[in-house]
């Protein structure tokens, strides 16, 4: 289904700098006169935040990774129904931090569920609803890890269930990512997240800005 809105995702390791990057652009676009909205996954609910304490929460110990795909995709459902798909038929662009390619990259790749089953639940949960754009910033498992530690550090925050696992599983993620890159190079497009802020801000703004062009020109 096509809506007068526009999804546009951020992808990428943590530590990436995506969620800065969505509110260098979010802010950007409303002086544009744009009608914005930011979200995340999971979190953009009030169920998608229960969800995502259990799914990050080293409390909640190991998650066999089909429970851990369920879960995603419940706070997929909510988040699409609750939030992106009425502001997407209102017209407003959603900038959203993570979606599906996020759960093919991590449970797919970095867990090993069958991809056909992921995208089984993808039109089953969510009506097979795709971003637009999806913007992949990235970076080595290593780096990652060096900024995330450093932020938790600075933030007196433990660990995330996925950071406790160590570079093996991010080696895996990031390797996803670029495998859907491949296949999708017209929707995914890799930006260089190892740059500076302002860099990688010039990069992005030349995607969404190339991209809103051609569609207001259709």
């Amino acid at each position: 289904m096509k809506y007068p809105g526009a999804l546009i995702t951020f992808e990428g390791l943590d530590g990436c700098g995506k969620t800065t990057q969505l509110e260098l652009q979010a802010e950007r676009l409303r002086t544009q006169g744009r009608a914005i909205m930011v979200t995340r996954e999971p979190g953009g609910t009030a169920v998608g935040r229960q969800i995502r304490e259990i799914v990050l929460s080293p409390a909640s110990g190991r998650l066999a990774p089909a429970t851990e795909l369920a879960l995603m995709f419940a706070a997929r459902a909510q988040h699409i129904e609750e939030v992106i798909r009425p502001a997407l038929q209102a017209g407003s662009i959603v900038l959203c931090d993570r979606f599906t390619d996020s759960t093919v990259a991590y449970q797919g790749y970095g867990r090993g569920v069958p991809l056909d089953d992921i995208a089984a639940l993808n039109r089953i949960l969510c009506c097979g609803l795709q971003p637009n754009i999806t913007l992949f910033l990235d970076i080595d498992a290593e780096t990652a890890a060096e900024r995330t530690n450093s932020r938790n550090r600075a933030a007196l925050q433990e660990q995330t269930r996925f950071e406790e696992e160590g570079l093996e599983l991010f080696r895996r993620v990031r390797h996803g990512y670029h495998e859907l890159a491949n296949r999708e190079p017209a929707r995914i497009r890799v930006v260089n997240g190892m740059a500076g802020i302002a860099e990688v801000h010039e990069a992005i703004t030349h995607v969404v800005d190339e991209f809103l062009d051609n569609r207001l020109a259709r």
